[in-house]
């Protein structure tokens, strides 16, 4: 006789039942963390909309500024004025520049956030099918899935180096120092 009750989808851990699985506590909590990295990409997402908005208008701005103050004439109290205003004007650009370099990093991390959430979906959703779960295949197309939505070289090699058993934080200690200090795959605007 079969039941139709669905399977329920709340921990039951306080409570165990008949029912009781640690594979359905593992996908709630799976499916608990992946929706978490969603929300926080989605509350940060807006807030740094508006700043990248900003500082792009704020160097639009420093351009007007400075083109306006090299009409100025060069001797004088204007001549004074017009040398003061063009090395601060320099520096607030260097600045916003720094700071426009510092968005498009937090922009590449959304998209890292972004694979990693939809790893833990994809995970959840094996862990959660018992026809799926004990198979090495679906595991292995799994784990091709994942690899496939690394960008660059060196989250391919620290993949593919956990994948041969290198500890995770030994992999992750080593990514992170090959892309200490590189911008170059940076796009300026």
């Amino acid at each position: 006789m079969s039941s139709d009750k669905p399977t329920p989808r709340g921990t039951s851990a306080h409570q165990p039942d008949l029912n009781w699985s640690q594979v359905r506590e593992t996908v709630l909590m799976l499916e608990l963390a992946a929706v978490q990295i969603e929300a926080a990409m989605k509350d940060s997402n807006a807030s740094v909309e508006v700043l990248t908005h900003s500082f792009t208008s704020m160097a639009s701005f420093m351009q007007m500024i400075s083109a306006t103050v090299s009409t100025l004439p060069d001797d004088g109290e204007v001549g004074e004025a017009k040398r003061n205003l063009g090395g601060v004007s320099e520096h607030v650009s260097g600045m916003v520049h720094q700071a426009i370099i510092a968005f498009q990093f937090y922009d590449k991390l959304v998209q890292r956030l972004a694979h990693v959430g939809l790893s833990l979906g994809e995970l959840s959703d094996l862990v959660g099918d018992t026809g799926r779960l004990f198979n090495p295949g679906e595991w292995v197309g799994l784990q091709q899935r994942i690899k496939t939505k690394y960008t660059t070289a060196e989250e391919v090699a620290m993949f593919d180096a956990v994948m041969q058993g290198v500890p995770v934080h030994e992999a992750v200690d080593k990514f992170i120092a090959d892309m200490k200090g590189k911008t170059d795959d940076i796009e300026l605007f």
